[in-house]
């Protein structure tokens, strides 16, 4: 007698479902149905993913609008010029911007042996890089890195903006 391809599973959540097996090798169905019955459904299973992705997106959106706000009320603050770039990436740029302007601060003076002074000479550096892929480009470095970054970049990076103003 052959082993049974199609197995009734009443799953947690309470739905029972015919599942065929008939791609899993004879001798591994019953355990994978055992397994099964462990689970939600299918149809369990993606209304509650898509309820967490819902959360994870309303939760991200949160995040991301605070920082943007710190981001604007820093630049604000600093006198930052605004990024040039394509629309889609100047909210990204400016926060990368951010991020990566205060890491520095923090390790090269607050931590660091940097004055006041010194921090003055790399800020006048910082606000000639208008371009947002720069700044985008640079998310991931460390705030130390930053003043052999900006060394690096080169007259496309930096903005037509008079840095006198």
């Amino acid at each position: 007698m052959a082993v049974r391809m199609t197995w009734p599973v009443v799953h947690r959540c309470g739905h029972e479902r015919e599942h065929d097996l008939s791609n899993r090798p004879a001798d591994r169905r019953a355990s994978f149905a055992r397994w099964l019955r462990e689970r939600d459904c299918t149809d369990c299973w993606k209304t509650a993913r898509d309820e967490d992705s819902a959360g994870k997106k309303e939760w991200l959106a949160a995040k991301r609008a605070e920082e943007q706000q710190a981001a604007a009320e820093w630049a604000a603050q600093f006198d930052m010029p605004p990024l040039e770039g394509p629309a889609k990436a100047l909210a990204w740029a400016e926060r990368s911007r951010h991020q990566l302007v205060t890491a520095a601060f923090s390790a090269l003076v607050t931590e660091g042996s940097w004055d006041e002074a010194d921090w003055t000479v790399l800020e006048d550096k910082i606000r000639p890089i208008t371009r947002a892929g720069w700044w985008i480009d640079q998310r991931d470095t460390e705030g130390t890195e930053l003043p052999e970054l900006l060394d690096a970049a080169t007259s496309n990076d930096i903005g037509t903006e008079n840095p006198f103003r």
